[in-house]
């Protein structure tokens, strides 16, 4: 039934700073850049901008993780971009590790590394 992850979508409150967060963070300019939304492709994945506020309350049901290499580096990236750390980097089994930060506009971000 499910094929595989196609798009996260954050729903921000201010796009120009959340569209200049994210290019620091991925490192990476957006190929979709209008003022209804900013799309990133990473890796063939979209990670998308919405700054659509209706509806939207505080609180984080889901956590979409990324692949990162470097878990470590991938958080302290984020912390000194002013995300916090809402789970440290946690080993869950092997060598799979995992941690959650929260960016500056309330959505929690994964990574996950390892196998």
């Amino acid at each position: 039934m499910l094929q595989k992850l196609r798009t996260i979508i954050y729903h921000v409150s201010d796009l120009s700073k959340a569209k200049e967060w994210y290019a620091k963070l991925t490192g990476l300019q957006p190929y979709f850049d209008e003022p209804f939304y900013v799309g990133f492709d990473i890796n063939g994945f979209e990670l998308g901008l919405d700054p659509d506020m209706a509806g939207i309350k505080d609180g984080n049901h889901t956590v979409c993780y990324w692949a990162v290499e470097d878990i470590r580096a991938a958080v302290e990236k984020a912390v000194g971009l002013h995300a916090v750390v809402v789970s440290p980097v946690t080993n869950v089994g092997g060598s799979t590790e995992v941690a959650v930060v929260e960016d500056p506009f309330g959505n929690h971000i994964g990574f996950i590394c390892g196998a």
